[in-house]
């Protein structure tokens, strides 16, 4: 089969309907939108959240709080994770997006202290949890802050 041999399914494709062109289509005159009234005007109908007067959702529901616009978002990475690097590597934020343990570096990396560290590294992040900094250098090896 070549690119231009494809076609769709027969019955998938409808024509759309013309409206509006003379009284032997079924659709002219007024285009099957029957006679005045508010669904035959130019952008009339109802919105999408309209209640039928009732006071909509989004107007009941409380509001609380207000989102930090900016606020700093850490990928964060457990100390397990970094058991999957030779000793004695130099861990870095860019190490760790191509090994696929962080998808995104945000607004930078975070290491967490869940976990057991089994040999030494030199891991260079943008911040440390205070157990994960302690357990890094237990397994003799090096925290650096970027």
């Amino acid at each position: 089969m070549r690119i231009h041999e494809l076609k769709p399914a027969p019955g998938s494709k409808k024509s759309p309907k013309r409206v509006g062109r003379g009284i032997g289509s079924g659709l002219g005159k007024t285009s099957g939108k029957g006679h005045k009234g508010q669904k035959a005007r130019s952008g009339g109908g109802k919105g999408p959240h309209f209640e039928g007067g009732q006071t909509p959702l989004q107007r009941r529901l409380p509001k609380r709080g207000f989102t930090n616009v900016f606020q700093k978002v850490y990928a964060e990475v457990n100390i397990e994770d970094l058991n999957r690097f030779a000793p004695d590597t130099v861990v870095t934020p860019e190490l760790l997006k191509e090994t696929g343990i962080v998808k995104k570096l945000n607004d930078g990396i975070k290491i967490l202290g869940n976990g057991e560290l089994k040999h030494a590294l030199t891991v260079q992040a943008h911040k440390f949890s205070k157990s994960a900094a302690a357990k890094i250098e237990e397994a003799g090896g090096k925290v650096e802050v970027i």
